[in-house]
């Protein structure tokens, strides 16, 4: 309970202070690379990803589970060395990073959100993150949805579910912690490419490198071993 605590008190200070600035990740593939930007206001997943990136975890890690017109997922370790046509998805760091779920920030076309499983209190991976690649939806898909959910859906993410596309089934259950700037051209390829049964993609589409491209606050450190340890 205690690191609970130290935990909720140092985010509220980062959140308030130097964390309150923008970091943009750059994802290097075969396809070309993907510029995202990570959110303020979601620090702990914003810090793990960064912190990750520092430490070239990502480096050879594939895109695993590749879905046209919904996700790409990628940050699974055990991808590094993957037998072909091996199942992924299931490797992690044994910790999860607390849910960060922020009704601004919604599954649009090139959200970056966080994967899990079935968690309780929604905690996510503390190393795998998707992509939305989406589709399109009508305004009697989205009023579907919100008698199903009795989740609302506010103008702007309308017009953009709308005109735009997402993944709006989404919302609400996973952490979205940043956006695509650049490089959607090579979220659609990597989407498209084709698949097994399990959705991996038969060929290999590794993470050539994923690097902090702009990092304004030295806050790692403050966060860094305060992370939730999953359970066995």
């Amino acid at each position: 309970m205690k690191q609970v605590l130290l935990l909720a008190a140092t985010c509220t200070m980062l959140a308030g202070s130097a964390f309150a600035q923008k970091h943009k990740v750059r994802i290097e593939t075969e396809y070309g690379s993907i510029l995202v930007m990570l959110y303020d206001n979601t620090p702990l997943n914003t810090a793990n990803m960064v912190k990750l990136a520092n430490e070239h975890f990502y480096d050879s890690t594939l895109f695993h589970r590749c879905i046209p017109q919904f996700v790409i997922q990628g940050g699974d370790p055990d991808s590094k060395n993957a037998r072909p046509g091996q199942t992924l998805g299931n490797g992690g760091l044994g910790t999860t990073i607390p849910a960060e779920i922020n009704d601004n920030y919604y599954h649009k076309r090139g959200a970056l959100g966080v994967a899990r499983d079935q968690t309780p209190d929604k905690s996510g991976s503390a190393c795998q993150f998707y992509i939305v690649v989406g589709k399109t939806f009508t305004d009697a898909d989205l009023d579907n949805m919100s008698k199903r959910t009795g989740r609302t859906y506010s103008t702007e993410q309308r017009e953009m579910y709308k005109n735009t596309g997402g993944t709006p089934h989404l919302d609400g259950n996973y952490t979205v912690f940043g956006e695509v700037l650049e490089g959607m051209e090579v979220v659609d390829k990597i989407a498209n490419e084709p698949r097994d049964a399990n959705d991996r993609p038969n060929k290999d589409i590794k993470m050539l490198s994923v690097r902090v491209e702009e990092e304004k606050a030295p806050i790692l450190s403050k966060v860094k071993g305060l992370f939730k340890r999953k359970k066995s």
